[in-house]
């Protein structure tokens, strides 16, 4: 039987290192979390059946089943709250495959106690008013309309996965131009980090089709 514990208050943090999970706790108990840990993928996949469906922090890289293969047998397109993604070896093709593997965001560490409370918290928000609509708001975002033809070039490279060096060379421009373009998209688009930008230009039918 699966505990009894409030979901919009619950968390689960999956994570080899223990100082990680230690801190991780302090700081969600603090905040008036239920929190329960995992040392590794293989216990916390086992463990589901017995657990309601709370929000998750999942580390990428652990022994045994990674934090990504863990992410997959979750399932989280049929799971009713966000799952985070955190990793101290960070980068936008990570984020990328994260967030299309069904991710609700990417947290690199070291990660600040305050700003991962606050972007759990946004998470679950999100997460039920999107059940609670039905999951139909999935208009392309309006601010795409804003970037330039080259902008949504390089957000079509960045959110197909490829690295700065990468999409510099398909689009025959420096790595550090990319940087340049993404820094203004990302203002444009109001958009957090890499994740968030993903998800912004995943979140309608066609995604950059609309050009």
């Amino acid at each position: 039987m699966a505990r009894s514990m409030n979901p919009d208050q619950a968390i689960f943090i999956v994570d080899d290192d223990p100082a990680v999970r230690d801190a991780l706790s302090v700081v969600f108990s603090l905040e008036g979390f239920d929190v329960e840990t995992f040392e590794n993928g293989d216990d916390f996949i086992n463990a589901l059946p017995n657990l309601p469906s709370a929000c998750v922090l999942l580390d990428v890289h652990m022994p045994g089943r990674s934090g990504m293969d863990t992410l997959k047998a979750l399932d989280p397109d049929h799971y009713p709250a966000p799952v985070f993604i955190i990793s101290g070896q960070g980068d936008i093709p990570m984020a990328v495959a994260a967030v299309k593997s069904g991710a609700f965001d990417f947290i690199e560490k070291p990660f600040d106690a305050e700003t991962v409370v606050a972007r759990v918290r946004e998470g679950i928000a999100v997460v039920k008013r999107r059940l609670e609509a039905g999951d139909s708001d999935h208009a392309e975002h309006p601010d795409l309309q804003l970037l330039t033809p080259r902008e949504r070039e390089v957000l079509e490279q960045i959110t197909a996965g490829a690295s700065n060096k990468e999409a510099g060379r398909t689009l025959g421009i420096s790595p550090r131009t990319i940087e340049v373009h993404r820094a203004r998209i990302m203002e444009k688009l109001g958009a957090k980090n890499a994740a968030d930008l993903v998800r912004i230009v995943l979140s309608g039918p066609d995604h950059m089709d609309a050009r």
